[in-house]
């Protein structure tokens, strides 16, 4: 459950910016529906429904009482209603279009009636729920007046039958004799009749003196001061709600189709390799730095360097590292696997063979050791120097040597060379472990070729920059040849060196400037005085080991002296400070470059 959480957090933030940018969309759509959709608004009116004569509550009625209000609320809604609504408002509106904006609601144990019309404007709401009411009210006199008239009109057609059968009753008592059995009959039937005509006439008087209340206005429509439609917060809030899931989704869409590595899970998970140890921002330094051993970078190295050896079958020396991309993650993670192998009093031998396009390209390797760019590989490889010569001895970490990549311009097809095997089969006696770093597997063939060679091989993977197709394809790479992978190292993306740290291996000194030549001399004596003054080959101590071979400028001779170049010939003057003896001895070279013989 937390890894399942821990992934969907990682990818809220990786993907943070797409779930804000939906999430606004979506505050920003619902505010524009709020302002696009036209306005709503509502009044009511509250009605007290009264009983009149016919009124009878339905079984099961919402209330006990006589009158049943679903179904008066029922006819709110009504056509004659609508009709007198429509009157009333004077509208040209039709009454059915009038009748579907109107709605009735009954507060429960109550005889009232609360009924709502909507309108655009506050007006229209407010005209509209007061018709509405004054039609039902109108609607409901007007049927109980015309059923008391009905009860009237029918109760006096009632009388006037009594009234007849009472007067042919009278006549027949004129006729009968006293004491007969048909007198005794027809005064039983004339006081029958004459009952049921009081009766009647009574009736009749309270149904003609009745007064009719349908109901009354209790609560009358007011103008409604703010719209019921659009909500401009709901609408704000769900267009949010919505943006923020749409924004989710898409996230994870990315994250499916999105090939970039952005974290160790992603490597372990979605290239299905080991990772051995994870670099973050607060542990990774600039690329041409050696982590120090006792801090953060430095103690995960060390637990690197551990996992390692123990990975290592009986008699595996060599390791090469190389990378899933172009680079120079490759580079820190070999030197600094390097060192920490070293660090245990192992001899060790890092071997730069990515073979760059140029010499400033040669020089993080140089400088993350404190070591010259050339002589290196290439010129192993090529035959001009021999492996002693090819070694130098880092100042800080002395049972660490590097063969440096040396110069690029004919080292083409060497990595395929029987000389670089016959070199590793030579460091495999002379040295306890040989680190190779490679270049990458998505640039050049040649990490292949360095792996077939090597007992294990390790992928620098930089976060960012590494694709998840080229991881794939370098683990199949290795597995083509044969070599264990033992896993990977994840890092964050480095930055790029700046361009004015690109030469800091050596200190430049200022260029030697000779004395111009005063007027009264003669020539013998100012090449008297050029042969006294001290020159810079003759105060530094060369070592052909430290410093790279450069051009010499050909000068002409002058007449009468030795050959030297002219002052306007004379280049900046370099040194390289020897860390490793005892005392600092200054080396200098001057940069007019005849190579020396190799010995």
């Amino acid at each position: 459950m937390s890894a399942d959480l821990s992934h969907y957090l990682g990818v809220f933030r990786r993907h943070w910016w797409v779930v804000l940018a939906a999430a606004g969309a979506g505050l920003g759509l619902g505010a524009l529906v709020t302002q696009v959709v036209p306005k709503v608004y509502e009044s009511s009116t509250s009605v007290l429904v009264q009983a009149v004569s016919g009124d009878t509550n339905a079984s099961g009625g919402r209330t006990k009482g006589p009158i049943n209000l679903d179904t008066e609320a029922q006819l709110v809604g009504s056509g004659a209603v609508a009709v007198k609504a429509a009157a009333l408002l004077r509208s040209p509106i039709s009454p059915i279009e009038l009748a579907h904006d109107v709605s009735v609601e009954v507060p429960a144990n109550t005889t009232v009636l609360v009924i709502r019309f909507q309108a655009d404007t506050p007006q229209g709401a407010q005209a509209g729920s007061h018709a509405f009411a004054e039609a039902y009210l109108r609607n409901r006199e007007e049927t109980a007046r015309a059923g008391l008239d009905q009860q009237i009109k029918t109760l006096n057609l009632k009388a006037k039958q009594l009234t007849t059968n009472l007067s042919s009753i009278n006549n027949r008592l004129a006729k009968a004799a006293d004491g007969s059995f048909e007198r005794s009959n027809l005064e039983s039937l004339r006081n029958n009749s004459q009952n049921q005509l009081n009766n009647i006439t009574g009736r009749l008087n309270e149904l003609t003196t009745a007064t009719v209340g349908a109901g009354s206005i209790i609560s009358d429509a007011r103008a409604p001061e703010t719209p019921i439609s659009p909500n401009a917060m709901l609408n704000i809030a769900t267009g949010g709600m919505a943006g923020l899931l749409a924004g989710l989704a898409l996230a994870f869409i990315r994250e499916r189709f999105d090939r970039r590595l952005r974290s160790a899970a992603d490597v372990r998970d979605r290239g299905r390799i080991p990772v051995l140890a994870a670099l973050d921002e607060r542990t990774t330094p600039h690329f041409d730095d050696v982590l120090q051993p006792y801090g953060p970078g430095g103690r995960v190295f060390n637990r690197l360097r551990n996992e390692i050896l123990a990975s290592l079958n009986s008699g595996d020396q060599i390791i090469v590292v190389t990378g899933a991309s172009r680079g120079s993650a490759t580079t820190l993670v070999a030197a600094n696997l390097a060192a920490a192998l070293a660090r245990t009093g192992s001899d060790v031998v890092l071997i730069g063979a990515h073979l760059p396009d140029s010499v400033v390209d040669a020089a993080p390797l140089a400088r993350m050791l404190g070591v010259a760019p050339m002589p290196g590989l290439s010129d192993l490889l090529a035959g001009r120097i021999g492996l002693h010569k090819a070694m130098q001895r880092t100042p800080r970490i002395p049972s660490l040597r590097v063969i440096t990549t040396g110069g690029a311009a004919t080292a083409a097809g060497l990595m395929q060379s029987q000389r670089l095997r016959d070199t590793l089969e030579a460091l495999r006696r002379q040295t306890g472990y040989v680190v190779i770093e490679a270049p990458s597997t998505s640039s050049s063939a040649d990490a292949q070729s360095l792996a077939s060679l090597a007992d294990a091989a390790i992928l620098a993977v930089e976060l960012r920059r590494a694709k998840r197709p080229a991881l794939l394809d370098a683990a199949e790479q290795l597995s083509r040849v044969g070599t264990p992978l033992l896993g990977a190292v994840v890092l964050p993306r480095l930055n790029a060196m700046r361009a004015d740290e690109q030469n800091l291996p050596v200190v430049t000194l200022p260029a030697e400037r000779r004395p111009e030549p005063r007027p009264t001399q003669r020539p013998e004596q100012q090449q008297s005085e050029e042969r006294s003054e001290p020159r810079p080959d003759e105060t530094a101590v060369l070592d052909t080991e430290r410093t790279q071979q450069m051009r010499r400028i050909p000068a002409g001779p002058t007449p009468g002296g030795p050959v030297r170049p002219r002052p306007s010939e004379l280049d900046e003057v370099t040194a390289i400070i020897d860390l490793g003896s005892a005392g600092t001895q200054t080396k200098t070279a001057e940069k007019t470059g005849e190579q020396p013989d190799d010995k």
